[in-house]
């Protein structure tokens, strides 16, 4: 049976130093980070994402400014409050919650933040200093977020096959890029599959490393997985569950009780990987404020 990889528990464990040095700035500098997260529309899932962030922001001494738009404002009225943050000294960090509305062109959204402030790393600039191995941007926070969870569950992924199960720009090519560095961490020989990789389990069977990315519930099965592979599960879907109070369940995209049979570690969904996500966000935020002020 599987180690399990409790993110909840890890998560804290950024999030606790974090909070050191938050309060280190205030404290030797004078400095407070600033993080600003845009919403344009009332779409609840992101509603709630944005909620938490601004929360945790909060809890750790980071100063949060919250701005939700009209689900019906114009890409102008989006690029102004983006301009107006870019030039606000109060802020490090700034996310535009994705997806946005049909109307709003998100790559010109994204391409109008600087890349100093671009605490999700979906800025050009930042997406090649990462591959190039420089440290001196951001790493997305999902696939940093695996990283640290490998590292902190003294996982080494050097020298080992790791097979990624799909190709975004979110999650499956930065996380190929993370652990394909030459860099303590990673050194990994890695596969990435997608939708149109024929005889996916040929490959995740291979896996010493087993990241699962599609956004298809319980997609990976035990007969897809190697004995002793680490399990990655980066989905989060919601089931139809007639047992459950709401009528619904959220799973991941693996078959959580028997791919735990077979491997050496698993995350849990939900549990694992989601609340790193907002942990590095966090980090991030941190990380820009010290080099916007040379520190």
């Amino acid at each position: 049976m599987a180690n399990i990889i409790d993110g909840k528990k890890i998560a804290e464990q950024v999030h606790a130093e974090t909070a050191l040095e938050v309060a280190s700035l205030a404290r030797n500098h004078n400095i407070q980070p600033g993080l600003a997260v845009v919403l344009v529309g009332e779409d609840p899932a992101s509603a709630v994402y944005v909620n938490m962030k601004s929360k945790k922001s909060l809890e750790l001494g980071i100063y949060s400014d919250k701005r939700v738009l009209d689900k019906n404002s114009t890409q102008d009225q989006v690029l102004a409050v983006v301009h107006e943050l870019n030039n606000d000294p109060r802020i490090h960090g700034i996310l535009v919650q994705s997806p946005p509305p049909p109307q709003i062109d998100e790559t010109a959204i994204v391409m109008a933040i600087r890349p100093e402030k671009d605490v999700d790393c979906f800025h050009p600039v930042n997406v090649g200093k990462m591959l190039n191995g420089e440290t001196d941007g951001f790493y997305p926070c999902t696939p940093h977020g695996i990283m640290v969870l490998l590292e902190k569950s003294g996982i080494d992924p050097a020298g080992k096959h790791a097979v990624i199960i799909g190709r975004s720009n979110i999650v499956g090519k930065p996380m190929m890029a993370l652990l394909v560095q030459k860099a303590k961490g990673a050194n990994a020989t890695v596969t990435v599959c997608h939708s149109r990789t024929p005889n996916i389990a040929e490959y995740t069977r291979q896996a010493d490393i087993l990241i699962a990315a599609i956004g298809k519930p319980e997609f990976v099965t035990a007969d897809m997985v190697k004995q002793g592979a680490v399990v990655i599960d980066v989905g989060i879907n919601r089931v139809a569950d007639k047992n459950a109070p709401k009528g619904h369940k959220l799973v991941g995209d693996v078959k959580y009780a028997e791919v735990a049979e077979k491997a050496s570690w698993i995350t849990p969904v939900p549990g694992g990987v989601g609340p790193m996500t907002i942990a590095m966000l966090m980090h991030n935020a941190v990380k820009a404020c010290k080099m916007q002020n040379g520190l």
